[in-house]
């Protein structure tokens, strides 16, 4: 196969007019040729540097067909979520689905399941789990540590996970957000060689000071893209680009080509940006990832040009996988594994006594995982605290999902709800169930729906119900990827129409219950201070 095009060279800061030759899956010659100012521009697949695929609430070989589309050609692949639900067979299960299909799918060993002992999860990842997958050598890295009080504090068992993965020297992913100064170096110091938990300048470049590489994130609900963007101009070899967390609806739109386009909207160096976008995970991760040399694989994209990066043809491995915005891997066969063990619930069940009026309340933020502490007034009814929703201050829960056990109940702010609720068994990172909502009745019915389909996301309003099923651990679906993006898309629709501001809903509902994050979250077991690492009364 020979395509001509002009040849992105980002190493040499090249551009130039080429006829490259591939042969049985690698590019077997490259040789210049005459300009042809109607080229394509081919160049490096991008990279997604750190994504939790179960995110997208698709199952690996759907969220291939899709990313394609948008000229990814790799993901650094964290497979925590599921195995927070199902263990070692779920860390097993995207590594397998993953297989079925041409692209390039880097699995971490999940260093923190549970993330903490302060919820109930449905799997464990001990330090033997650990040793078994970085045998392993489809396992390049050990996933974020986000532990960060224990890798400061030099926790015996954090250090064994760390030491075991610089035993067969693979990297070692951080996660820190807020990390700066002696915390930060300590952290720094115990291994970990990444962060995409920046939310400021200061802080990112503090850590980029230490050696660490900044993984710029722009997820469906968490956006630092703004933030850190201007490091890239001095610390080029430093920087890489991530989702994080995509929900369908966006990865059917974009993925890190938005970055690459939107950081050269802003001036930056085109190649500056494609070494974050596409070279600098290759480099850090040592990943057989195509750079597109004489001899390597033929991972590539053929783009309409270096400003928009719209994409026309993605090959892998020598493989055309998209074409003209339409995806060419064929669907597979995905078998189906859960975890949800919880019997149906009653409104009373999410009834709270109240002590006073005045409560902690979460703060949710668009576009930030943070949640600051604020204080809030609620209403009383017949002795039970009820949601507030002329203040905008409105009851959550999370349900244990695992076993039968009372719901814990706090309040939160932002999500703006007019009437009914929504629910989600995407609840980061222990995936019990999550619903907000302005009244027991209304979270009483999210909440159910989700229990009969073992797992989705839901919402409900006087006269409507929609769910989104996600039976693959009660996180992510079987089903062809576009069609879960436009169910996606519905539903997305009717929490805003229900009265909800926030760009995304149920992703920002899915991070209230990440207790790793400051500063307060709700757990199935009760409100807690991601500051202090302690549980918190919701009454002052």
């Amino acid at each position: 196969m020979n395509i001509l095009a002009n040849l992105v060279d980002i190493p040499s800061k090249k551009i130039y007019p080429a006829k490259v030759t591939v042969v049985e899956g690698r590019i077997a010659q490259i040789q210049e040729i005459q300009p042809d100012k109607e080229l394509p521009f081919l160049m490096p697949g991008f990279i997604d540097a750190h994504v939790h695929v179960e995110s997208s609430m698709l199952v690996p070989s759907e969220f291939a067909r899709l990313a394609v589309v948008q000229g990814t050609v790799a993901t650094i692949s964290d497979p925590h979520e599921i195995a927070n639900v199902c263990g070692m067979q779920g860390v097993e299960y995207m590594i397998e689905n993953g297989k079925q299909v041409p692209f390039h799918f880097f699995f971490g060993a999940p260093s923190c399941v549970p993330a903490t002992p302060f919820e109930t999860a449905g799997g464990e990842i001990n330090a033997a789990d650990i040793e078994n997958l970085m045998a392993r050598p489809e396992i390049l890295y050990l996933a974020e540590m986000m532990n960060w009080p224990g890798t400061v504090n030099r926790d015996p068992i954090v250090m064994e996970k760390i030491r075991i993965a610089q035993k067969y020297t693979k990297p070692i992913d951080g996660h820190a957000p807020g990390l700066m100064e002696e915390l930060a170096e300590k952290y720094v110091s115990a291994g970990p060689s990444t962060d995409h938990e920046c939310f400021t300048y200061a802080e990112a470049l503090g850590k980029i000071k230490l050696g660490m590489k900044i993984s710029i994130r722009e997820g469906s609900a968490a956006k630092n893209f703004e933030a850190l963007i201007d490091l890239i101009d001095e610390y080029p070899e430093m920087i890489m680009f991530c989702s994080d967390d995509k929900h369908p609806d966006n990865l059917a739109i974009s993925h890190i080509n938005e970055l690459a386009a939107r950081a050269i909207a802003k001036g930056k160096d085109v190649f500056d940006v494609l070494r974050a976008a596409c070279l600098n995970p290759i480099a850090h991760y040592s990943l057989p990832v195509g750079q597109v040399r004489e001899g390597d694989p033929a991972d590539f994209i053929l783009v309409k040009d270096l400003e928009q990066f719209e994409v026309l043809t993605t090959y892998i491995k020598g493989q055309k996988v998209a074409e003209n915005g339409k995806t060419l891997i064929p669907r597979v066969n995905n078998k189906v594994i859960n975890n949800f063990n919880t019997s149906l619930k009653k409104p009373e069940d999410f009834q709270l006594y109240a002590s006073g009026t005045k409560v902690r309340v979460i703060e949710a933020l668009d576009g930030q995982l943070i949640t600051p502490e604020i204080e809030g007034e609620i209403l009383i009814r017949d002795g039970f605290a009820e949601s507030n929703s002329e203040k905008d201050i409105l009851k959550i829960t999370v349900v244990n999902r695992y076993q039968d056990a009372p719901p814990a109940v706090a309040f939160i702010k932002n999500f703006g709800l007019k009437t009914g609720a929504i629910a989600s068994s995407v609840g980061h990172d222990s995936h019990n169930i999550i619903a907000v909502g302005i009244d027991d009745v209304s979270i009483c019915r999210a909440v159910n729906l989700l229990i009969k389909a073992k797992g989705g996301i839901s919402a409900v309003s006087e006269k409507k119900e929609e769910v989104l099923a996600l039976p693959v651990g009660g996180i992510m679906s079987p089903e062809d990827g576009y069609q879960v993006a436009e169910a996606y898309t519905r539903i997305d629709r009717m929490a805003k129409e229900m009265g909800s501001s926030l760009n995304s809903p149920f992703m920002t509902l899915s991070f209230m219950a990440l207790l790793v994050i400051p500063d307060l979250k709700l757990s199935d077991k009760g409100l807690f201070d991601g500051k202090r690492f302690e549980f918190a009364e919701v009454f002052f």
